[in-house]
């Protein structure tokens, strides 16, 4: 079975976090989506609000389950049984962020493999960071977010 961990602080889910969740599910038989802790990242939204958020978007993906990581990614992806390490890319800088990223974790888990998923054109500049600025201004974001979260919002 081929199993795989898609890791974010998702703070909040944008709608190219679900591109690369719906593209995960067709490759892989199980999808774990962490919600993780970045100690480096003051939070906008509280871990239940995402991982409420997180919930909303994969519940249409049968083969996909929401989990929360305060630790290591590697910690996780041994406790799943996972060598799969999705990681989503807009740009040149992501990949140079997540090639970096990824030689640390196979020094510490050498089975470790990570598959770079290329976003679509209209998810390009898509990002929580742009998508929590608008929110600050109280401006829309629901070409930036999938449906599903749009209420949730409100709460």
């Amino acid at each position: 079975m081929r199993k795989a961990v898609f890791a974010g602080t998702f703070d909040p889910v944008t709608s190219g976090h679900e591109e690369i969740i719906k593209k995960s599910s067709g490759l892989f038989d199980e999808v774990v989506v962490a919600l993780c802790v970045n100690v480096t990242k003051k939070a906008m939204f509280s871990i239940e609000k995402r991982i409420a958020f997180l919930e909303a978007v994969c519940k249409k993906y049968k083969n996909v389950k929401v989990v929360y990581h305060d630790g290591l990614l590697v910690d996780l992806m041994k406790k799943e049984k996972a060598v799969y390490n999705v990681r989503g890319l807009r740009n040149g800088k992501d990949y140079d962020y997540e090639n970096e990223m990824n030689y640390i974790n196979a020094d510490m888990m050498p089975e470790l493999i990570t598959v770079y998923l290329p976003c679509s054109v209209k998810n390009l500049s898509v990002s929580s960071t742009a998508v929590r600025e608008l929110l600050s201004f109280n401006k829309s974001v629901d070409k930036y977010m999938p449906a599903e979260i749009l209420p949730l919002l409100k709460d």
